[in-house]
C-alpha cells in the first residue's frame, strides 16, 4: 500500500522545525509494509498543480495530513484538492486539532474520510492490520467517520505504555537539507505525558496526565541517527524534559558517555530545575532552556492552574545564568480576567527577570479547558477563523479589556525591538557596527533569502538553462546564472545572495546536475555525513564550518 503523508504549509517566520509528528506518523506506516511518501509543503512551495503532479507520479492509495489548529485550513484544503484530483484515495487526517473537532471537520469537509484522534501509532497499526478496509473502522479505537449519514466516533485509544517499542521517526523521507538550509533544529522525544492542568494547553488530553518515559540509551541512538545527517542542534520536544530528575541525568549521562556533540534546547517548568541538573544539562550540551510562565501576577497563575510562583520563575531564571544556559520566558496576554493592571504587573515582572522573554497572544484551541468551559471565565472568544490562532493578534476579550487594548500592549513592547533592530541594520549598512552585530544583521538577511528560495521555489524556477547559454557549463560559470537570476527576481543584495548560495553549494544542500544540452541546479534530500561529531570526527570538534 502506498501511502502520502503531508506536511502542510506553515509559516516560516514560526521557525518551524522538521515536524516531528508527520515523521512519527510516517514511521508508524512503514513499520507495518507501508510504501510511504512525504510531501512536505512547509519548506517548498505548495501549488495544486505540484499535488498533482506528486500523486501522479506515486500513485498512492491514502493520504494524509496532521494540523494544527493553525495550518488547519491549508492542510484541510489540500487534501479536499488531493481528493478531487484522485477521487479513489482514502483521505485522513490527525493531529491535536482534528482530535478536538473531529465531529465538525467531518460535518463541514465531505472530502475528508476518516479521522485519528490522540496518538495515533496504535491505531495506524490496526488500521492496515485490517487493509484500510472501512468495515473494520467501528472496531478500531480512536476513530472518527461516516457511516450510513452518521458520524461514528469510536471510543478513544489507550495511550502506548512502552514508547520504546516505537519506530525513530522516519527523518529520512524528509528534504533535510532545505532545514538545514534555514538553521532549524530536529525535534526529538525523551517522554510524553504531562501532569499539569494549564487552562490554555492540549498537552494532557492528547499525550495522557502520566509521563511515559523512554529509555535514555534509545535516546541517544536516536540522536546519533540525527548527527548522522550532519545536524548538530537538537530541541527536546516533550512538554517536559526535566519532569523526571533521575531521567534527565540518565539522558544527559549517556550522551556524555558516547562522546555526542551537539548543541541542544529543551521546554521546562521553572518549579522543576534545579542547579545540579542545569549544570548536568549544560555539560551536555543543553545551551538554552524555555519556560512558560504566563503572567507576572499570582492571582492570575492560579486562575489558570499553572501551580508556579513568581519566586519560582526568578530561582530558575538565575540557576540558568550560573550555569551558563539562556533562559527564555514566555508570557500569554489575554488571559481569562486580564485588566490592564494584570497587563502592566507582566510587563514589569518579565522585564525584571534579565532573561530573554517574549508574547503570545491567547489562542483557546478545541480541547482546552478555557475554550470548552469559556462560561466559567472572564472571557469572550471573539473567533472561529482558525486562521487567526496563530498567537499573533488578539482573539479574545475580557471584561475589561478590548482586543485593540491587548494589540496595543503587546506592540509597545514589540516597538522597542524594532526599533534596537532598525539602529542595528543602520549600523550594518554605515559599517559602524561590532562584528558580533553585524554576523547578526547579514544572518537575519540571509534568512529572507532563503525563506524566499524554499516558499517561492527559486531553485527550480530559476536553476534550469541550456549549458550553451553559459559557456562551459562549469560549476563557477553555471553559479554565476543562478546568481544574476535570483537578483534579478527578488530584488536582494547581490552580494548577499552570492554569499548565499555558495554556502548552500559548499555545504551540499544545493548541486547541479546535467543532462544533455541542461544544466539544472536543485535541492539535495538530505546531506547523510559518515561520521559523528566527537566520535570519530576531525578536527577540534568534528562540527563542519558553513562559509
Amino acid at each position: 500500500m502506498r501511502v502520502a503523508i503531508i506536511a502542510p504549509p506553515y509559516p516560516l517566520e514560526e521557525a518551524p522545525a522538521p515536524p516531528l509528528g508527520v515523521t512519527y506518523v510516517a514511521a508508524a506506516f512503514e513499520s507495518v509494509g507501508a510504501e510511504v511518501r512525504i510531501f512536505d509543503y512547509i519548506v517548498s512551495r505548495y501549488t495544486p498543480e505540484k499535488l498533482g503532479a506528486q500523486l501522479d507520479e506515486f500513485q498512492p492509495h491514502v493520504a494524509g495530513s496532521t494540523s494544527v489548529t493553525l495550518n488547519f485550513p491549508g492542510a484541510v484544503e489540500i487534501l479536499r484538492g488531493a481528493k478531487r484530483h484522485r477521487p479513489s484515495l482514502l483521505t485522513i487526517m490527525g493531529g491535536p486539532h482534528v482530535s478536538f473537532a473531529a465531529v465538525r471537520t467531518l460535518e463541514t469537509y465531505p472530502e475528508i474520510d476518516l479521522i485519528v484522534t490522540g496518538e495515533g501509532e496504535r491505531t495506524i497499526g490496526e488500521l492496515m492490520e485490517q487493509g484500510m478496509d472501512p468495515a473494520s473502522w467501528e472496531g478500531i479505537r480512536g476513530l472518527a467517520f461516516r457511516c450510513n449519514g452518521q458520524i461514528v466516533s469510536t471510543a478513544p485509544q489507550s495511550f502506548i505504555e512502552d514508547l520504546d517499542t516505537l519506530p525513530f521517526p522516519a527523518h529520512h523521507l524528509l528534504p533535510l537539507s532545505r532545514y538545514q538550509a534555514l538553521g532549524y533544529p530536529i525535534s526529538i522525544i525523551t517522554s510524553r505525558g504531562c501532569p499539569y492542568s494549564c487552562i490554555f494547553c492540549q498537552g494532557r488530553r492528547m499525550v495522557g496526565s502520566r509521563v511515559r518515559q523512554r529509555k535514555a540509551s534509545l535516546v541517544a541512538d536516536e540522536i546519533e541517527q540525527i548527527l548522522s545527517y550532519g545536524i548538530y542542534r537538537i530541541n527536546v520536544a516533550d512538554d517536559l524534559f526535566v519532569s523526571h530528575r533521575g531521567k534527565v541525568m540518565e539522558v544527559c549521562g549517556e550522551i556524555l558517555r558516547r562522546g555526542l556533540r551537539f548543541t541542544w534546547s529543551a521546554f521546562a517548568r521553572v518549579n522543576t530545575v534545579d542547579r545540579e541538573t542545569l549544570a548536568l544539562m549544560r555539560e551536555a550540551g543543553c545551551d538554552s532552556v524555555s519556560f512558560g510562565v504566563e503572567s507576572g501576577n499570582p492571582e492570575m497563575l492560579e486562575r489558570i492552574r499553572k501551580g508556579i510562583t513568581l519566586d519560582q520563575v526568578r530561582q530558575a531564571v538565575s540557576l540558568c545564568r550560573e550555569v551558563g544556559i539562556i533562559a527564555h520566558t514566555s508570557f500569554i496576554v489575554g488571559l481569562p480576567g486580564e485588566t490592564p493592571e494584570t497587563l502592566r504587573e507582566t510587563g514589569e515582572f518579565a522585564a525584571s527577570l534579565g532573561s530573554l522573554y517574549g508574547y503570545h497572544f491567547l489562542a483557546p484551541f478545541p480541547g482546552t479547558t478555557v475554550r470548552e468551559e469559556v462560561e466559567k471565565y472572564d472571557l469572550e472568544i471573539l473567533t472561529d477563523d482558525w486562521s487567526r490562532y496563530d498567537a499573533n493578534s488578539a482573539i479574545v476579550r475580557t471584561s475589561r479589556l478590548s482586543p485593540e487594548e491587548i494589540n496595543r500592549f503587546v506592540a509597545g513592547f514589540e516597538s522597542e525591538i524594532r526599533q534596537a533592530w532598525e539602529a542595528m541594520v543602520q549600523g550594518y549598512h554605515e559599517k559602524t557596527n561590532p562584528p558580533e552585530i553585524d554576523l547578526q544583521v547579514e544572518g537575519h538577511f540571509r534568512m529572507q533569502l532563503v525563506y524566499r528560495l524554499l516558499s517561492e521555489d527559486l531553485i527550480e524556477k530559476l536553476g534550469a538553462f541550456p549549458l550553451l547559454k553559459i559557456d562551459d557549463g562549469s560549476e563557477e560559470t553555471s553559479l554565476e546564472e543562478l546568481w544574476r537570476r535570483i537578483e534579478e527576481e527578488t530584488g536582494m543584495d547581490g552580494v548577499l545572495i552570492r554569499k548565499t548560495i555558495r554556502s548552500l553549494v559548499s555545504s551540499g544542500y544545493i548541486k547541479a546536475e546535467i543532462a544533455g544540452e541542461m544544466l539544472s541546479w536543485h535541492w539535495t534530500h538530505n546531506n547523510r555525513v559518515d561520521r559523528l561529531p566527537g566520535v570519530n570526527g576531525s578536527g577540534t570538534d568534528g562540527v563542519p564550518s558553513i562559509p
